[in-house]
């Protein structure tokens, strides 16, 4: 028995240590893996045309540099400038290309000057709102032409947000005919800006931190920026009385994430459809956020600011309808990779308003008769 006795004493501290050994096994095991994890973290720059914690904006890439993280569980951490931090807010799209920064966030038309087509992937007067952009892009041929696009820059383009539909922008005196356009200087990119041209306005393509001064200074005389969430945290109704709509020029603004090519082939297949998913949900994020801040925001201008907030005339808006055709129709016969995606912006345009019509449109027309 006694015997018995030992040899069980003896048993059970052999599992004692068995145990001890294993735990410890088990510990400088969870030791390597996290060590190896960190030795496999891939650092990444993203740049952008934003103010530091721009609300929408700013945030919006925050978060996505945030949310990539965590969805890698940190093997793909990625370091966000704000606006002139690291490159000047429009050198964004030439950072990446070069490789200066692996991924930027800013919006497409700012590159018009170099790239003539990308004005049609971040909006068109008159054009697609955010839900029908989402729509051409996904589903409906944008994107294939969009990567097209941006092939020789080596650079892959996303769609990471959308602020949906703008306001007309920021004036120091009423706009009651087209000939209040004539000397205006007005802050508008992309071709909403071309349309102010040919009306005789004069179109300057600031970034946004550089608006507030510049209405101040008088260096121009108006501003559109996105609407009354980004607008009121601008304090735009500090310099300018005068707040129109619609957004003509705007429907749907899509902002950008654009990676340099070499960057994001490099990255092991499953960081890639992190990266990928990541950025469609920042897209969903960015419009839901926009969508229930800007009431509030309006009328925070409207009850604390007493900003004077005015129609566009309707025989400016259809003198702005008829000039905006016109400049489409040149912008692309002057460049042949603009007319094939102006061509196929448009034959979208047309189908899904034809739907909108009794749809989309047709409800609120008749939710606004109640």
């Amino acid at each position: 028995m006694r015997k018995l006795i030992e040899l069980s004493k003896l048993t059970v501290v052999g599992l004692l240590a068995l145990i001890l050994v294993a735990c410890g096994g088990s510990e400088n095991t969870e030791g390597k893996a996290a060590s190896t994890d960190a030795a496999e973290t891939i650092h990444w720059k993203m740049v952008t045309t934003w103010p530091k914690n721009y609300p929408g904006l700013g945030t919006g890439a925050e978060a996505l540099a945030k949310n990539i993280k965590a969805m890698s569980n940190g093997r793909l951490d990625i370091k966000v400038y704000a606006s002139g931090e690291l490159v000047p807010a429009l050198e964004v799209f030439d950072a990446v290309s070069r490789g200066t920064a692996e991924m930027g966030h800013s919006a497409a038309y700012y590159w018009k000057g170099k790239v003539p087509a990308a004005q049609f992937f971040t909006t068109v007067p008159f054009g697609l709102t955010a839900q029908e952009l989402n729509a051409w892009i996904y589903f409906g041929g944008g994107l294939e032409l969009w990567e097209e696009v941006y092939e020789p820059f080596n650079l892959i383009p996303m769609l990471a947000g959308n602020p949906g539909s703008q306001m007309g922008g920021w004036f120091n005196k009423e706009i009651n005919s087209l000939a209040d356009f004539q000397g205006l200087k007005m802050r508008m990119p992309g071709l909403g800006g071309e349309v102010l041209k040919k009306l005789g306005a004069t179109p300057l393509n600031l970034p946004g931190g550089e608006i507030f001064t510049a209405l101040q200074t008088g260096t121009i005389d108006a501003t559109e920026w996105v609407g009354p969430y980004n607008d009121l945290a601008f304090g735009l109704y500090k310099t300018t009385k005068y707040y129109y709509f619609p957004g003509w020029h705007e429907p749907g603004s899509a902002v950008e994430a654009i990676f340099n090519k070499d960057a994001f082939n490099a990255l092991p297949a499953d960081l890639q459809a992190i990266v990928r998913t990541a950025v469609r949900q920042a897209n969903l994020d960015m419009i839901s956020e926009f969508t229930a801040r800007n009431n509030t925001a309006l009328e925070t201008l409207l009850t604390e600011h007493n900003v004077d907030l005015k129609p566009y005339p309707q025989d400016v808006i259809d003198a702005l309808k008829e000039a905006s055709d016109e400049v489409l129709e040149k912008v692309a016969a002057n460049d042949p990779q603009s007319q094939k995606v102006y061509d196929a912006f448009k034959a979208f345009l047309d189908s899904v308003s034809k739907w909108h019509d009794v749809s989309e449109r047709a409800f609120i027309n008749a939710r606004a008769d109640d």
